[in-house]
C-alpha cells in the first residue's frame, strides 16, 4: 500500500469539531494527527471576501503597527487579533465552511506585523542620523523596495523548510502563538457543534485577560511590572550589588509563559537571571567606574544585553550547522525538481506546496530584483552592491532556520538582535571594500532594513504556516497569497513612515520614541564615521553559546533569555510552572491530559485578549486620555502582587475543572 493510500484510510473519517486531542503533543509510534478539515476534501480558501477583507485588515493593522511601534515603542503581533476580526466577521455574515477563508484571511493580514517590524527597526534610523548628517538621503522607495523585497526572500526562504518546522516536528515545538491564533480560529466553528463550550471557555479567558490587560495599561490601577528597585532596601541593593527582581504582571504574557512550557521557560529564565544576577552585577560592582555609576537596567541596556547578541549570533550559527542536513535536503529537493525529477505520487491538498522548481525561479527573480535594488538605488557601485547582495543573500538564507526556531519555542522573533549583528558584520565588510562614512551609513540601514524583514517574515510565516497545519488548509495557497499581503503591507509601512516623519520627526523635543531604530543608529554610527565596536562583548556571548551547545543546553532559547529583558522572562516561568502543576496533580494520565488542554486554551484567551485590548489601551493614550493613579509606588506594587496571584489561581482553578469531563 502506497503512502497516499495509507492517508486516506487514516484520514477517512468525518471532520472534527474541536481541536483533536494530539494536535499539540508528540505523535506516538505509528500515530497519524487528523486536522480539523479533511486533508484529501477540498474547502473554501480563496474566495473574493477572503482575499479582499486579509488586504483590508493588512492595511488598517500595517498603519497602526507602524504607528504604535514609532509613537510609543511598542510593536504588536497582529495575527491574533486578525484572527478573532476574521471569526466575528464570518459569523455576523453567516459564512458557510469560514475555517479555511478564516486561515487565509489570518495570513493575509498577518503580513502586517512583520514588515512594520522588519521596516521600523531600521529604516527610521536614516532620519535620525540625517538630522546630523544632512547628506544622507532617504526616499519612499527605499522604505518600499527594501521591505518588499526582504518580505518577498523570507517567503521564498522559507518555503522549503515548512515540511520540517510544521508538520515533521509535530508536538516537539510549544509555538505559543500560534497555538493562541489556532485555538481562535477553531472557536468560530459554530455554536451548534460540540465546540461551543471550548468557544465560551476561550471568549471568557479573552474577555478577562483583554480587560485585566486593559486596565493596567489605561489606569495603572495596579502595577503592570513588579520590581524590588520600587522599595527602598531594593534600590540600595541594587546601588550596591546592581541586583534587581523584576516581573511582568499582564496576562498576555502568563499565557504565553503556560504554553511554552516548563522546560523551555526555565531554561529562558535561566539564561535572563545569569545576565542579571550574575554579569550585571560582576559589571556594577568590579567594572569601571563610569560603568558602576550606571544602573542595571542602563548596564544591561550598553553591555550586557550585547553578551546575548553575540550568543544569540553563535546559537544561530550552531542551528544552521545542526540543520544542515535539512538545508541540504531543501536544496537537493529544489534541485531535482528544477532537472524534471519527480517521484510521481500525488500530494496531498493538506502537503501540497509551491512547486520547488517555482520556487527556485522566483528566488532567482528576487534575487536579481535586490542586487539591481542595491546597485541602482542605493550604492551606485557594482562591485560593492555585489559584496551587499551576497551578505544579505547569505545571511537571510541561513537565519530563517533560526528565526523559524525562535517563534517555534518562544513565540518571539530575536529579529532586532540578529539585524543588529547583521550591520556589524555587514559594515566591517563595508568599510574594508571603501564603503564607509555616510554613504555607507544608508547602504547599511536598507540592507539591515531587507535582511531585518527578511528575518522578520520568516519567523512569523512560520506561524501561519503552523495555524494552517493543525486546522488542514492548503498550505500552496497560504504561499501564493503571502505575496500579495507583503505587497500591500510594504506599500502602506512605506507611506505611514514619511508621513509620520513629516508629522513628528524622529529627532527633537516632541520626536517619535522609535527606540529599536535608536539602537541601530546608536550602534551603526561609529562603525561607519569611526568609533569602538563591542567586539569582546560578542565574543563573551558566542563562547558561552559554545559552552552551552557542548553541555546540552538549548542555546538559542538560553540567550533569548539574555536578550529580552527580565520582566519579561520572570512571568514565563511562572506560566510554565503553572502548566506543569496542572498537568501532573493526578495519577490518572488522561485527567491530566484534559486539565492541560483545557489551560491551553484559557492560556491561548489570555494572549488573544490581551493582544486585542493592548493595542484598544494604546489608542486610547493616542486619543488622548492620560490618568494619574493617585496611589503610592509601593501601593501599585502589593495590589499588582494580589490582582495578578488572583489571576493564577484564576487560570489553576478553571483548568483544574476538566477532572469533571473524564470522571
Amino acid at each position: 500500500m502506497s503512502k497516499n493510500q495509507i492517508d486516506e484510510v487514516v484520514y477517512q473519517d468525518a471532520d472534527p469539531v474541536e481541536m483533536p486531542e494530539n494536535a499539540f503533543r508528540e505523535l506516538g509510534e505509528g500515530e497519524h494527527y487528523r486536522p480539523i478539515m479533511h486533508p484529501a476534501h477540498d474547502y473554501p480558501e480563496v474566495t473574493p471576501y477572503s482575499v479582499s477583507m486579509g488586504l483590508i485588515l493588512a492595511i488598517i493593522f500595517s498603519a497602526a503597527a507602524a504607528y504604535l511601534g514609532l509613537k510609543v515603542g511598542q510593536v504588536f503581533e497582529a495575527a491574533i487579533p486578525i484572527a478573532i476580526i476574521a471569526v466575528g466577521f464570518s459569523g455576523a455574515l453567516k459564512k458557510k465552511n469560514p475555517l479555511g477563508q478564516n486561515v487565509i484571511i489570518q495570513s493575509i493580514g498577518a503580513c502586517s506585523g512583520v514588515i512594520v517590524a522588519g521596516a521600523i527597526f531600521t529604516l527610521p534610523a536614516l532620519y535620525i542620523l540625517q538630522a546630523k548628517y544632512p547628506d544622507i538621503s532617504v526616499n519612499f522607495f527605499q522604505i518600499f523596495l527594501s521591505s518588499l523585497l526582504g518580505g518577498i526572500l523570507g517567503i521564498l526562504f522559507f518555503i522549503p523548510f515548512r515540511k520540517y518546522f510544521v508538520k515533521d516536528m509535530h508536538g516537539k515545538y510549544p509555538f505559543p502563538e500560534a497555538t493562541a491564533t489556532t485555538q481562535v480560529l477553531a472557536s468560530g466553528l459554530g455554536k451548534d457543534s460540540a465546540n461551543a463550550g471550548q468557544a465560551k471557555t476561550l471568549i471568557f479567558a479573552s474577555l478577562i485577560g483583554g480587560i485585566y490587560d486593559y486596565v493596567v495599561e489605561t489606569f495603572g490601577f495596579w502595577a503592570n511590572t513588579l520590581n524590588t528597585m520600587v522599595t527602598s532596601w531594593g534600590q540600595t541593593l541594587a546601588e550596591k550589588t546592581k541586583l534587581v527582581v523584576s516581573c511582568n504582571t499582564t496576562a498576555a504574557v502568563l499565557g504565553l509563559g503556560y504554553i511554552i512550557g516548563l522546560k523551555y521557560s526555565f531554561i529562558i529564565f535561566a539564561g535572563s537571571i545569569f545576565v542579571w544576577w550574575v554579569i550585571i552585577p560582576l559589571i556594577g560592582t568590579y567594572g569601571a567606574t563610569d560603568i558602576a555609576s550606571l544602573s542595571p537596567v542602563e548596564i544591561f541596556s550598553d553591555y550586557a544585553r550585547l553578551i546575548g547578541i553575540g550568543g544569540i549570533a553563535m546559537a544561530g550559527i550552531i542551528g544552521i550547522v545542526k540543520s544542515w542536513g535539512i538545508i541540504r535536503e531543501a536544496v537537493g529537493l529544489a534541485s531535482r525538481e528544477f532537472k524534471g525529477g519527480t517521484d510521481g505520487k500525488k500530494t496531498i491538498r493538506w502537503q501540497t506546496d509551491i512547486s520547488m522548481k517555482h520556487i527556485v525561479f522566483f528566488i532567482a527573480i528576487a534575487l536579481i530584483a535586490v542586487f539591481v535594488f542595491f546597485w541602482a538605488g542605493v550604492i551606485n557601485t557594482f562591485w560593492q552592491a555585489l559584496v551587499a547582495w551576497v551578505v544579505v543573500t547569505l545571511i537571510a538564507f541561513l537565519f530563517t532556520t533560526v528565526a523559524a526556531n525562535a517563534i517555534a519555542i518562544v513565540g518571539s522573533n530575536p529579529v532586532s538582535g540578529m539585524t543588529l549583528m547583521t550591520l556589524i558584520i555587514a559594515s566591517a565588510i563595508f568599510v574594508a571594500v571603501g564603503l564607509n562614512g555616510t554613504s555607507g551609513i544608508a547602504a547599511s540601514m536598507v540592507i539591515g532594513g531587507v535582511v531585518c524583514t527578511a528575518l522578520s517574515m520568516a519567523g512569523g510565516f512560520v506561524t501561519d504556516l503552523k495555524v494552517g497545519y493543525w486546522l488542514g488548509s492548503t498550505p500552496k495557497k497560504q504561499e501564493s497569497w503571502k505575496f500579495l499581503g507583503t505587497l500591500v503591507s510594504a506599500a502602506t509601512v512605506g507611506g505611514v513612515i514619511l508621513l509620520l516623519n513629516q508629522v513628528y520627526g524622529f529627532t527633537g523635543e516632541n520626536a517619535l520614541v522609535a527606540p529599536q531604530a535608536n539602537a541601530m543608529a546608536k550602534v551603526i554610527e561609529p562603525l561607519m564615521m569611526g568609533g569602538d565596536t563591542p567586539w569582546i562583548l560578542y565574543m563573551v556571548g558566542a563562547i558561552l553559546a559554545l559552552i552551552l551547545n557542548w553541555l546540552g543546553v538549548p542555546a538559542l532559547a538560553f540567550c533569548l533569555g539574555m536578550f529580552i529583558p527580565l520582566q519579561l522572562n520572570t512571568p514565563l516561568l511562572v506560566g510554565g510552572a503553572v502548566a506543569w502543576f496542572i498537568s501532573s496533580r493526578s495519577k490518572d494520565k488522561a485527567v491530566n491530559a484534559a486539565r492541560n488542554e483545557r489551560g491551553t486554551l484559557i492560556a491561548s484567551g489570555l494572549i488573544a485578549g490581551g493582544a486585542l485590548f493592548g493595542v484598544f489601551a494604546a489608542l486610547t493614550r493616542f486619543l488622548g486620555f492620560e490618568y494619574t493613579n493617585p496611589m503610592t509606588a509601593i501601593a501599585t506594587q502589593w495590589t499588582g502582587l494580589a490582582v495578578y496571584a488572583l489571576l493564577i489561581i484564576y487560570l489553576i482553578w478553571d483548568s483544574m475543572r476538566a477532572k469533571a469531563l473524564k470522571d
